[in-house]
């Protein structure tokens, strides 16, 4: 069943749950706070206040062995600012979708995009009910341009695509957004067909923006870290190789640095030398 809540003359459109208007509000959707929740471990890392107990029990367990993570979070937020700013002001993009996108915070991609260009467009994918919950905080725009949300798995690319029509013209080039989400994706469940058939669906012009675990990036300093993650999230993360991420690529054409260590994305001695740690970062081109 499909269901709409309209805030601020913006949709959020859910294919699986129910109406949450009629069961009583955002906080009425189940979910249980004794859980770890890893949208909400990120959301203490990068200093947010919608975390539980749970969250941050399992959050600093995971800091005990990869203290740089804090940091990490909010340099992955700092890329996702520049990389927007940069689409938007020198490549003229106005189309944005943004996959896992995770807990609202400050500088979001669509206030990142309306700052640049008010008539920017943007949809959101999260299949997290806790993520879809916060969606009114979330979903306001300018007048000029359009700011939505969808309930869907990143697994199931023709739901998303079929929704995102509504919201995007296919017809004219979209930003891609796949930021610390496309790791939680196992090789069993086939990533490299996921970027493939969504950068299959828009057109040349098109961008990718990628942020990804990496496993062969100082190993001995993260691999404790990614695995005491696995145990204490109910989200069980898969970092890559550099071979893995090209893979992932394939096809497109870097742009700027294109896809690298993170440290490399930005001048040189901006992030101190634990950003690394985090995977590899960047902007990639349909030709």
């Amino acid at each position: 069943m499909l269901s709409e809540n309209v805030t601020n003359g913006s949709r959020v459109t859910d294919s699986t749950a129910q109406d949450d208007t009629a069961s009583g509000g955002p906080e009425a959707l189940a979910f249980d706070p004794r859980t770890p929740n890893s949208a909400r471990m990120w959301n203490y890392w990068i200093g947010g206040k919608d975390n539980y107990a749970a969250d941050r029990a399992a959050a600093e367990a995971v800091m005990a062995a990869f203290p740089a993570l804090p940091g990490i979070a909010r340099h992955t937020r700092r890329f996702l600012v520049d990389v927007v700013q940069q689409l938007a002001a020198a490549h003229g993009v106005r189309q944005f979708l943004d996959i896992g996108t995770g807990l609202p915070t400050a500088d979001n991609t669509h206030e990142v995009a309306q700052r640049v260009a008010p008539d920017s467009r943007v949809l959101y994918v999260d299949n997290d009910p806790v993520v879809l919950a916060h969606a009114r905080a979330l979903l306001t725009s300018t007048p000029e341009g359009k700011t939505e949300f969808i309930q869907a798995d990143l697994r199931d690319t023709a739901t998303i695509l079929a929704q995102a029509a509504r919201t995007l013209d296919f017809g004219q080039p979209v930003a891609i957004l796949l930021l610390a989400v496309l790791h939680f994706i196992s090789e069993r469940d086939d990533p490299y067909a996921i970027v493939a058939s969504l950068m299959g669906a828009v057109p040349a012009g098109s961008y990718l923006v990628i942020a990804h675990a990496a496993s062969d990036i100082r190993p001995s300093a993260t691999e404790e870290g990614f695995q005491i993650y696995n145990d204490r999230s109910p989200a069980q993360l898969t970092p890559r190789s550099r071979e893995q991420i090209d893979r992932l690529a394939a096809g497109l054409d870097p742009v700027g640095p294109g896809v690298v260590p993170m440290s490399q994305w930005f001048e040189p001695g901006l992030l101190g030398s634990n950003a690394d740690l985090t995977g590899y970062y960047g902007l990639l081109r349909k030709p």
